[in-house]
């Protein structure tokens, strides 16, 4: 019983994650049952089941499940604990107005980086590959190399032995690849996403340390191609250093009056 109440558990969370991902369209019920490799009928009992407490809802016009209501208002009482969106709001409005690109705060969850703010910059050019509510695997797009390159060695290599992220993102993501960028990243302190997810969309990230020292959050900025060239990523990279160092420092600030 044990492990048949845990598969439930693993079973529910997929779902919710998968719903999260493509939200606020939504998903049909045989897209969520594709995407979490169960069939339709299971899949469609447990979206009944999560509708009836709250945690997603259906929309009948489009015949979409959708995040409920439930899952905002544990949402509002988590985020004292896990969102840092008041101590990095101001570094993501001055990176888009310093660099005029568009940039990003991003949290780790688990195995995966989830999008939480984006503020739109000043150049008309603009790259739509991340926005709020998105999932990248950690290694994928800037903001996740620059998180997993300041994991322990150990918790890298774990990392890998579950993920093969060529499979889903292709030759450019093998583990060697990604570990020869992760080495890079950990030389310069900022990761570079040369036009790996989508072909002509930069972006640079940097990670945000929690009080004991995890990088728990990125700071990023993306843009088109022309705007990162060699002799611009310094300057960039040193920009995004300075404001992730600035809410690293609110967020030990935090900590430590949280303790007194």
């Amino acid at each position: 019983m044990v492990v048949q109440g845990a598969q439930v558990v693993s079973r529910v969370a997929r779902i919710l994650r998968i719903v999260s991902k493509h939200s606020p369209r939504g998903m049909s019920t045989a897209d969520i049952a594709t995407q979490a490799e169960l069939t339709r009928p299971t899949a469609h009992r447990i979206l009944i089941s999560l509708a009836t407490e709250g945690f997603v809802d259906h929309d009948k016009m489009l015949g979409r499940w959708v995040l409920g209501p439930e899952l905002y208002l544990m949402g509002s009482v988590a985020a004292a604990r896990y969102d840092i969106t008041d101590l990095a709001a101001s570094s993501v409005r001055a990176l888009a107005r310093e660099t005029g690109e568009s940039a990003f705060l991003t949290a780790r969850r688990g195995d995966e980086t989830v999008c939480l703010v984006r503020e739109e910059g000043s150049f008309p050019l603009r790259s739509f590959v991340l926005y709020e509510g998105m999932r990248f695997p950690l290694g994928v797009a800037s903001a996740g190399l620059a998180i997993i390159s300041y994991l322990p060695d150990d918790d890298v290599a774990a990392f890998f032995s579950r993920h093969d992220l060529k499979e889903d993102w292709g030759p450019q993501h093998s583990r060697a690849l990604v570990m020869s960028r992760i080495d890079r990243t950990r030389q310069t302190g900022w990761a570079l996403n040369s036009g790996l997810v989508l072909a002509g969309s930069w972006g640079m990230g940097a990670a945000i340390f929690d009080a004991a020292g995890n990088p728990n959050w990125a700071l990023s900025i993306t843009g088109v191609e022309s705007r990162y060239g060699n002799d611009r990523q310094p300057e960039l990279g040193r920009l995004l250093l300075n404001h992730a160092h600035e809410v690293t420092q609110k967020l030990r600030s935090r900590y430590d009056s949280s303790r007194r």
